[in-house]
């Protein structure tokens, strides 16, 4: 290894497999959805044993698409944790609806049950958990706050769809989450519906890409959803260019006012390289947390992910560590000095509270106390395909090096 090449945080892996199929749609002259954007559905449906699968233009736009198919509007509230990504919240406020934003748990940095279920009112439409850095959310403790009768009879459908399920949907943003497991069940097959993510930093990438999985119950059909979902997704239109080839196909019609959000042939052959090869890529990351964690807990100021349990396992997204007793100032020095040195390190994520949009309409940081004191002490360390031993090792000498050399409150 180069000692004076940086290490990367993310960079996307293709291999030669990947990068010839790219080449082969782009000479078959059919570029956008097709063929292979309807196997990369089906790839995905099989991959996490869920009912139906809609590939995206992104896990924002699936998201959002969701929330209006149920009817999610203003004077509506929907429950999110205070720690994710702007995306999860931003989609809330697309529908003109408002974001409940709860605090997570101390360990995991997962949205916290209890923190739901003193939110809800009978105007919570939507509750939307995040498996942060790719661990699941406690799901079952989360549609176990149905049993209850105060929270069951709260709820107030105000559409067809809302009363056909009567009760609050649960929507996992399960951007970081695919090849997760919970409870021996993919994730994509345990809440109501997930979206996932395949941006170009995800375990899965089709450089830009998302995915709605539907597991709706009955009585609904999961079939007619898609069906639904895919014609929103083309401006409401209701043959795309694949139907428009056959005989008579050019004629349409339009059922509403949909989105410009297909997925493109270019994007889901990718996806399905990277899915026929996934089990290796998991296998990969999973020995990097090992790694990463069997040498940092020899340290007391090591707060390690939790990543496995008796009922979860982590798709290995996001190595989340967290230094006991340092200061958000004194991490973001910290965090300079590693990359100085050659290892290029993040934060995931600042809490929402934090950032100027959500702080200018009222969310207050200090209603959400562990969401920054797990924010304030974190560094997120490089994770990737590509990533060697001596990489692994490189970046755990510097962070042990820089995190020693720091001013902070020493641990017992």
């Amino acid at each position: 290894m180069n000692q004076n090449k940086k290490i990367p945080f993310s960079p996307p892996s293709f291999n030669e497999k990947e990068i010839h199929e790219v080449l082969e749609v782009l000479r078959s002259g059919w570029i956008t959805t097709g063929p292979k954007t309807k196997l990369f559905e089906q790839k995905i449906t099989e991959y996490c044993k869920c009912n139906k699968t809609l590939c995206v233009s992104s896990a924002t736009a699936g998201l959002e698409m969701i929330l209006r198919w149920f009817g999610v509007k203003a004077g509506d509230e929907v429950i999110v944790p205070a720690y994710t990504y702007c995306a999860t919240a931003n989609v809330v406020e697309h529908c003109g609806a408002k974001s409940i934003m709860v605090d997570i748990n101390k360990d995991d940095f997962n949205i916290s049950v209890e923190a739901i279920q003193k939110a809800i009112t009978e105007k919570t439409k939507v509750i939307m958990p995040v498996d942060i850095g790719g661990y699941p959310c406690d799901y079952n403790e989360i549609y176990q706050l149905f049993e209850d009768e105060k929270i069951k009879n709260a709820f107030s459908p105000e559409n067809e769809i809302q009363k056909k399920l009567g009760r609050i949907l649960i929507i996992s943003d399960a951007a970081h989450s695919i090849g997760a497991r919970y409870n021996n069940k993919m994730i994509g097959s345990v809440a109501d519906v997930s979206v996932f993510s395949f941006h170009a930093v995800k375990n899965i990438t089709t450089a830009e890409g998302g995915a709605i999985v539907l597991n709706l119950p009955e009585p609904f059909s999961n079939d007619d959803i898609y069906r639904y979902l895919n014609t929103m997704s083309l401006h409401g239109q209701t043959k795309d260019a694949l139907a428009k080839t056959n005989k008579a196909g050019w004629k349409y019609d339009v059922i509403g006012a949909g989105y410009k959000a297909n997925m493109t042939d270019i994007a889901a052959v990718l996806g399905i390289g990277q899915l026929e090869r996934y089990q290796e890529i998991l296998k990969h990351r999973k020995y990097i947390f090992e790694t990463y964690s069997e040498a940092f807990n020899r340290y007391k100021w090591a707060i390690l992910p939790v990543y496995q349990n008796n009922i979860k396992s982590s798709s290995c997204h996001l190595y989340m560590l967290r230094i006991k007793g340092v200061t958000e100032e004194k991490r973001d020095e910290i965090i300079n000095k590693i990359n100085n040195n050659g290892v290029s390190v993040n934060v995931h994520y600042q809490p929402l509270p934090m950032l100027s949009y959500y702080k200018a309409k009222g969310y207050n940081m200090n209603d959400y106390p562990l969401a920054f004191e797990n924010y304030s002490c974190e560094i997120t360390l490089p994770v990737h395909y590509a990533l060697t031993d001596d990489q692994l090792d490189k970046v755990i000498k510097t962070v042990v090096e820089q995190v020693e050399n720091a001013d902070i409150k020493r641990v017992d």
